[in-house]
């Protein structure tokens, strides 16, 4: 059924539409709202005891860090080790706009919209001040989504909440006509009761190619703007090469974002080139996908013929070192890693469980808001038959395609940072320090390289980003 544009009103925050069961009547594990609460000072000092060779005053920076364009991002983790036995969260990929609320149980049960309302107030709120000599837009607020309905929808309820004002909830599909929506001048507008509105802000929640959608200069604010996704918050591409140059600047400091090994640029034709150097095992990506769609685990011959006969209308891809069992990863440059995974279930079987880090910038540095986890499909096997499918060991993403624009999740799977689940992961209070400092080096990385790509009067830069990501299709994609 095709979704039309409504108001949201205040005072209409219903918490039952916007969790998902499972996490509604959840209690959050004691370990994990102690984290969440954890001063910024204590963080620094547990994690400069714990890896002394760490610039403090660097660490208290980063911590302090004030983003410009990639104001909120979910950073997707890995719990890895060595067979060294040296463990560390390994990200995967640093996502603009995620997903999480509807997943996290509340860290008040006085405050029944929980981090929705976090992030408005610590984020979006201070993103729409004035600022001195930029002419404010008269206009409403609105909600763009292409699909997670329901938590799109609870931020429109907070948002009506904590502005005390209606504000339109507007579904902006990919492969639509979209007549509802037009830039005038450079301002958002909105179709809705016989009206075209103007719009002063946006909080966006479109994740499927929305470089198609939303221009790279625009008059109305939008949280995250779409250099965020160019950037690298969905384009792996380039959120590689921005990784690669902060951890040069961070050298010097003993930090570095800790990430597979990754070759990029890299043609459909020389995939088998690089997937036989990493000794016949590799995570191959088209680096503009989401939500688990275009990731390719290849373990085996079947699985690297089933990629390279895939219809795939992108010409650039990344290929990665595999992390599964010690048995059968990847031999990178610095080593084998594989899998900690979950503790044993009662059948003695461990599970591929990833880690996600929401965090938002705000006046006081980038902080954390939500965490939730997603185990694999399948337990982790200590051998590979020829005939295995690894994804379904190794693959953790929630979300399933039902079609063009319609999605379904395999709530079965997640594990909530609550009392019973939280315990399955084997992670403690310095891991989830560990996940926090990786997504916010990862969350800084992205936020530069945006800078980067604007020159000193505000203008994109078309050639520095077709030298970092000279895809033909993705560059005829995008909205200037």
């Amino acid at each position: 059924m095709k979704k039309q544009v409504e108001w949201v009103l205040p005072d209409q925050f219903e918490n039952t539409d916007h969790w998902y069961p499972k996490a509604l009547n959840a209690t959050i594990h004691p370990m994990v709202n102690f984290f969440l609460n954890l001063e910024k000072s204590k963080i620094i000092s547990r994690y400069c005891h714990l890896h002394p060779l760490v610039d403090k005053e660097k660490l208290e920076e980063i911590l302090s860090y004030r983003c410009k364009h990639f104001l909120w991002s979910g950073a997707d983790l890995i719990n890895s080790t060595s067979e060294e036995g040296k463990r560390q969260m390994v990200i995967i990929e640093n996502n603009s706009c995620p997903s999480g609320q509807k997943s996290m149980p509340l860290l008040d049960d006085n405050k029944e919209d929980g981090s929705y309302r976090l992030l408005v107030e610590r984020t979006f709120k201070p993103m729409l001040k004035p600022k001195q000599g930029v002419p404010r837009i008269e206009g409403a607020l609105a909600v763009f989504y292409d699909k997670n309905e329901m938590e799109t929808s609870g931020y429109a309820s907070v948002i009506a909440d904590v502005f005390n004002e209606k504000v339109l909830y507007v579904p902006y599909y990919s492969g639509q006509e979209n007549k509802h929506v037009r830039i005038q001048e450079g301002i958002f507008q909105v179709y809705h009761d016989d009206t075209w509105h103007n719009l002063r802000a946006i909080f966006r929640y479109v994740t499927q190619k929305p470089w198609t959608r939303f221009p790279l200069h625009c008059k109305t604010k939008i949280l995250n703007p779409i250099v965020a996704c160019l950037a690298g918050g969905r384009n792996k591409m380039v959120a590689a090469k921005a990784y690669d140059l902060y951890n040069s600047e961070l050298a010097n400091y003993g930090l570095t974002i800790n990430i597979p090994e990754t070759i990029w640029d890299i043609s459909k034709a020389e995939v088998p080139l690089w997937v036989q150097k990493m000794g016949g095992h590799a995570v191959v990506k088209v680096p503009y996908s989401n939500a688990g769609q275009g990731v390719y685990t290849i373990t085996n011959q079947t699985e690297l013929t089933a990629f390279m006969e895939q219809e795939i209308s992108y010409e650039r891809f990344i290929v990665q070192s595999l992390i599964g069992n010690y048995n059968w990863s990847s031999t990178s440059s610095q080593g084998k890693y594989y899998h900690v995974g979950t503790i044993p279930s009662k059948n003695d079987q461990t599970y591929v469980a990833d880690i996600r880090m929401m965090v938002s910038s705000t006046p006081n540095g980038i902080r954390p808001l939500c965490i939730y986890s997603r185990r694999a499909a399948k337990p982790l096997t200590e051998k590979l038959d020829q005939g295995a499918d690894s994804w379904s060991m190794l693959g953790t993403n929630l979300s399933i395609k039902l079609g063009d624009n319609l999605w379904g999740s395999d709530t079965n799977r997640l594990i909530l940072m609550d009392r019973r689940d939280f315990n399955k992961l084997g992670i403690g209070l310095d891991d989830l320090i560990e996940a926090y400092i990786q997504t916010v080096l990862s969350t800084i990385s992205i936020d530069k390289m945006c800078i980067n790509l604007y020159n000193s009067k505000g203008k994109f830069r078309n050639k520095l980003f077709k030298s970092l990501n000279n895809d033909i299709t993705l560059l005829n994609e995008i909205m200037l």
